[in-house]
């Protein structure tokens, strides 16, 4: 495969790429080092390339062996982290003006039900162990294989299984006993608050029932209520949609609260 080649495979793969390493890492500076330092890893290992998997799952496998390595020290983010980032929000006095100038600056700064529940199932999904974490997002958002999975991860098939089976699991579990959308003894509803600041002329009961696993809350299939989740983020580009600038903007607040919130506050 010549550099040529190479770079169409990469300008390619690169929206799915950037996606990915965001919602693992919730910073874009550190997402456009990684694809910056996997490009230049990629290019120098073109002569070990042997065609055994695709381009696409190669690209991935550099890539996420960079971001393990700056995620290992890191901490894993609290199940409870939108109420930990809503209070401290809400005691910031320059946190609303930071959003109105992005609305007012911003063409991609419309919030919407969907765009929030995305942001929200990026949080969540960074409470998991980071295994989990990865396998969840490549299997059920980027629509990798299992095969291609355990290539990406470099563990077993069993292992693959085992972390989606867990993190699957997990994210149920903390949706049951959280989203308001699901339950109605839920301990979050961010997104009535949110659309109620943002949207004050809309209904929120009208755009909730817009949501399939909200007008599905009572289907005793909790797994499949998770799976409507995991399609909307899959249709969503969290650096191009119309609510994106809002949505980079929420997840690095949340990085910076988490990576300095004490842990005896958890």
């Amino acid at each position: 495969m010549t550099i040529t080649q190479f770079t169409h495979e990469f300008e390619a793969a690169m929206p799915q790429l950037k996606s990915y390493l965001f919602r693992i890492t919730a910073s874009i500076e550190d997402t456009e080092d990684i694809v910056q330092d996997t490009f230049i890893k990629a290019s120098l290992k073109l002569d070990s390339f042997r065609g055994e998997s695709t381009v696409k799952t190669w690209i991935f496998t550099i890539a996420s062996n960079i971001a393990k390595d700056n995620l290992r020290a890191k901490k894993r983010w609290p199940e409870e982290v939108t109420d930990i980032c809503r209070e401290k929000a809400l005691a910031n006095p320059n946190y609303f003006p930071e959003i109105a100038a992005i609305r007012q600056n911003s063409l991609q700064a419309e919030f919407e039900i969907k765009e929030h529940i995305t942001f929200c199932l990026t949080c969540i999904a960074k409470s998991l162990p980071l295994e989990q974490q990865i396998c969840l997002l490549l299997k059920e958002v980027y629509e990798f294989k299992v095969a291609e999975i355990v290539e990406i991860v470099q563990t077993t098939e069993a292992m693959v299984k085992y972390y989606l089976h867990t993190g699957r699991s997990k994210m149920v579990h903390i949706y049951e006993g959280r989203c308001a959308l699901i339950n109605k003894e839920g301990t979050c509803h961010q997104c009535s608050e949110l659309n109620g600041i943002f949207n004050p002329k809309q209904d929120f009961e009208v755009e909730k029932n817009k949501i399939e696993f909200a007008k599905r809350a009572n289907d005793p299939n909790r797994e499949a209520l998770l799976d409507l989740r995991l399609q909307i983020m899959k249709e969503i580009d969290p650096f191009n949609s119309r609510g994106s600038a809002l949505q980079l903007h929420h997840i690095q607040h949340n990085r910076k609260l988490i990576e300095n919130f004490p842990e005896k506050e958890r």
